[in-house]
């Protein structure tokens, strides 16, 4: 309506702008009952599987109950993959599965951060604190040469070099939210640390021995070497004496570089995803600078550091945290499928191999080099 219309007819302009703010009104109605409706959709979708998630949890976490060496996680996945593999899982269950996978996953990481103290880390000394960062870069760097060798692709190589190198199935599942992996690679990387991760929990001990390692030297060797914190305490407990705490806190050190690497990976995701941009391919929305996840766990691990937090919170986060991340791994290792494992063929397992011997290796070095 033009100006002198509306000094013609203010009553009509006045009618018309009611109408329209009311159309707008009804218009914004609609659109926030359309989001409800398929929110609450989403949310019903999920609820099946989670429900199978939250028993295949409670079993797993009464197993550890009665055998307190193996991790719940490490029960989760097995529980996961003998399911898969046995049985035949509706599809209904699927998107509960995938939001464990997914989301639960990143808030357990995050809760992590709660267990890892600054100041215990640092009481290793930097003889010990230089072995920790050796066995992280360098298993990283060469895991990822031999995988390129190997013709094996790079985020199935970064998969494999992280959960190796740093923390497990923990840092697999971290990675794979920073990166643009494909399910097979990350459940590949996931079964391979199982696995060979088993493997080191009664290696490391029977070399101790026969290379004539201390007590304390053998902790250390475990933590530095061996991939999952539960497989390192199982590993410390066997050597004896005071290995079980210095490999505890040695491990815990790798943990603390989750957040350096995970940093750095969200930078190179960023420019691999902005070179394909300009080489014209299709290009996802890019990853945040430092995933969400990430930033909380950083924040968690200074919290904890300060001594502010009182023990019983502590207590109680980190039972949420291992709930979190069992009901993670079951979902996870829902996706290890013995049809699966065959097509990816026997170059990951070479690259597993590889990594262990090698991480081992850079370790026992260190070992000999700071005691």
């Amino acid at each position: 309506m033009r100006r002198s219309d509306v000094e013609a007819d203010p009553d009509r302009y006045a009618r018309d702008v009611r109408d329209s703010v009311a159309g707008g009104h009804g218009a914004a109605d609609r659109g926030v009952a359309v989001f409800g409706r398929r929110a609450a959709a989403a949310g019903a979708a999920v609820v099946p599987g989670l429900a199978v998630v939250a028993a295949a949890t409670g079993v797993a976490m009464l197993i550890g109950r009665f055998i307190p060496t193996v991790s719940p996680l490490l029960i989760a996945i097995v529980l996961g993959a003998i399911g898969a593999n046995v049985v035949s899982l509706p599809r209904r269950i699927e998107p509960g599965l995938t939001f464990s996978a997914k989301r639960l996953l990143r808030v357990g990481v995050a809760l992590l951060g709660l267990q890892l103290v600054v100041g215990d880390v640092l009481a290793l000394g930097w003889g010990v604190i230089a072995v920790i960062v050796a066995v992280v870069a360098l298993g990283i760097v060469a895991t990822m040469w031999v995988g390129a060798l190997l013709g094996l692709t790079w985020t199935q190589r970064l998969l494999i070099a992280c959960g190796f190198s740093i923390c497990g199935a923990a840092a697999v599942a971290a990675v794979d939210g920073v990166v643009d992996s494909s399910e097979e690679e990350t459940i590949t990387a996931i079964a391979l640390v199982v696995i060979f991760g088993t493997v080191m929990i009664l290696a490391i001990p029977l070399l101790t021995d026969l290379f004539g390692l201390s007590d304390e030297q053998g902790g250390l060797w475990a933590g530095a070497s061996i991939h999952e914190v539960a497989q390192v305490v199982a590993a410390g407990g066997a050597v004896g004496g005071g290995a079980l705490v210095i490999a505890t806190v040695v491990k815990l050190g790798r943990v603390l570089m989750l957040a350096p690497v995970l940093t750095v990976l969200g930078l190179v995701q960023r420019r691999r995803m902005a070179a394909g941009r300009a080489a014209g391919a299709a290009g996802a929305k890019r990853p945040a600078l430092v995933p969400l996840f990430v930033a909380v766990f950083i924040a968690f691990v200074a919290l904890r550091s300060t001594g502010i937090v009182p023990e019983s919170a502590l207590a109680v986060a980190e039972v949420c945290e291992t709930v979190l991340l069992t009901a993670a791994m079951f979902a996870l290792g829902t996706g290890v499928r013995i049809a699966t494992m065959k097509k990816v063929g026997p170059k990951p397992f070479v690259l597993a191999l590889a990594s262990t011997v090698w991480v081992a290796a850079i370790g026992y070095v260190g070992v000999l080099l700071v005691n």
